[in-house]
């Protein structure tokens, strides 16, 4: 790295440690190819075995590659790694052509065996690296039955039986492939030290300060403009937003709705919004408590005053939820449902057919993380709705990542409802991983609210090894209906993403993945 680069990079660390902001004369300090971006949180790994929140995708994206990718504006999976491939008739084996003398960082080929590595890695138990994990959207990939390097440039996949999304989710970040030399080297630790082939290098992380990359000149998709990005977790959504008027950050995603007219309105910046899959919902305990009544989980549902949040608190961000499923899979959205109307009355009249009335509950709510639309306001405007029906609900907010550690391993003995929100690549894969019922957390699944139906994950065991679009359509529409009625989670907005820069960013545009490509930005 070049020393004007590194003593930059240096200058930012010390200045966020010292200050806990970065001031605009730092900044000026900047070379004009460096890209300060502000995060929502401090990434939880730099590894995508393990990864699970969109907030560290946004990093890995630009540092691994996986086999395939989703093409540009699109979840439509294309060429990456693999140049090219063959899907057999019966849709059980894929084989695929890996492009030629592409390096990891760490300077080792990728190759077959790297990508048998990385998947034997999260899949077999008894592999000698299996224990760096844990590897909790291996859910992805469970339809795999083995993976042979057929020689160095040749793999193949063998499934147990046809799973539809596969090429979507090998695009996923889950999918992307790991350097085997330098898990080996690092182990469990490979997460502070990763290494992939991506468009940008690991260069330093700063535990709650920042994580550097810079600039891989020998990417084999061409050099990025950018010769490095700085990620800063910044928790607190009004101190991003003064971090971005003075000049602290270049680029910062999920601007709250009250700051995004002022971003509009100066011209100094660039306001970017799109629709994509995402969900925002609370979790209800369904094992234990007032929610294991289905009429109880629809008595919430009835008392939260869906439209107001969305017009008030999220300013028209956002859409009002009907269901498990994102409108944005148009394919497979059920529009005959119709969202759980404000309708408070009905809501104590269920309370009182369960005798629940008074109940008090436990609510988990995070202050901030991957697509959490303004968590506390949202929170604090559910209790308040919840009160007016009678219900009397206690809130403790967490870190965003503490908030994960307590909320993935379930509300067993904990709470009785937690804020959650997903953006997801294909309509199996929320409920999938967090609808079904070997989806429990002790089953290594996101089911935290322990529901449960056998209808349900026959149709999503149906949905996803069937290879024709309709029937797979026809399949979730029904578990929609169904989820819906059963009522797992009060089901809240469906999220419009968005993002600021300044207006010296080009080339950026936001993702229906979510994700943060900036393989093709630069900054002047």
């Amino acid at each position: 790295m070049r020393p004007l680069l590194r003593n930059t990079l240096a200058g930012l660390a010390f200045a966020a440690l010292a200050g806990g902001a970065i001031t605009a004369p730092a900044i000026a300090q900047t070379p004009p190819n460096v890209l300060i971006v502000g995060q929502i949180a401090e990434p939880k790994s730099l590894d995508p075995s393990v990864d699970t929140a969109v907030n560290d995708f946004r990093i890995l994206m630009n540092m691994y590659d996986g086999l395939v990718r989703y093409k540009d504006g699109t979840l439509e999976p294309e060429a990456a790694l693999a140049e090219s491939w063959e899907i057999s008739d019966d849709a059980l084996t894929y084989t695929f052509h890996l492009r030629d003398d592409v390096k990891f960082h760490d300077g080792t080929p990728l190759n077959a065996d790297a990508v048998k590595f990385t998947f034997d890695r999260m899949l077999d138990e008894n592999h000698p690296f299996h224990d760096t994990g844990p590897f909790p959207l291996a859910f992805f990939f469970s339809s795999i039955d083995t993976v042979t390097a057929v020689d160095d440039a040749t793999v193949e996949f063998k499934l147990k039986e046809p799973y539809a999304p596969f090429l979507s989710n090998l695009a996923y970040p889950t999918g992307l492939i790991v350097s085997p030399a330098a898990v080996k080297e690092h182990g469990a630790d490979f997460g502070r030290n990763p290494s992939g082939t991506g468009p940008f290098k690991f260069e330093n992380w700063d535990s709650n300060t920042a994580v550097v990359i810079t600039r891989n000149d020998d990417y084999w998709d061409g050099a990025p403009p950018l010769e490095a990005v700085v990620y800063r977790p910044i928790t607190d959504a009004n101190t991003r937003v003064a971090e971005m008027l003075s000049g602290g950050i270049d680029l910062m995603v999920e601007v709250p709705p009250d700051n995004l007219a002022q971003f509009r309105d100066d011209a100094s910046f660039d306001v970017y919004e799109q629709a994509g899959p995402h969900l925002w919902f609370l979790i209800l305990n369904a094992k234990e408590g007032p929610f294991a009544d289905k009429k109880v989980r629809q008595a919430v549902n009835y008392a939260i005053d869906k439209k107001t949040l969305v017009d008030n608190v999220l300013q028209g961000t956002a859409e009002v939820a009907a269901g498990p499923t994102p409108p944005a899979f148009a394919w497979a959205y059920n529009e005959e449902l119709q969202p759980y109307p404000y309708d408070p009355e009905k809501a104590k009249a269920l309370l009182k057919e369960a005798g629940a009335e008074g109940a008090e509950l436990t609510f988990y709510v995070t202050e901030g993380g991957s697509g959490m639309l303004d968590p506390i306001a949202m929170g604090t405007a559910i209790q308040a709705d919840l009160a007016k029906v009678g219900l009397d609900v206690k809130i403790e907010t967490y870190e965003w990542n503490t908030f994960l550690g307590e909320v993935n391993p379930g509300l067993e003995g904990k709470a009785d409802m937690a804020e959650m929100a997903w953006m997801t690549n294909d309509p199996d894969t929320l409920p999938f991983l967090a609808l079904r019922t070997d989806a429990f957390p002790d089953k290594g699944g996101f089911n935290s609210g322990y529901y449960s139906n056998p209808d349900v994950d026959a149709l999503l065991e149906k949905a996803r090894s069937s290879t024709d679009q309709a029937e797979r359509a026809k399949l979730y529409k029904e578990m929609q209906t169904i989820v819906q009625d059963d009522a797992p989670w009060a089901f809240i907005a469906n999220w419009k993403q968005n993002a600021v820069s300044t207006d010296a960013v080009e080339g950026f545009s936001l993702q229906p993945s979510f994700f943060l490509i900036l393989r093709d930005v630069s900054k002047g």
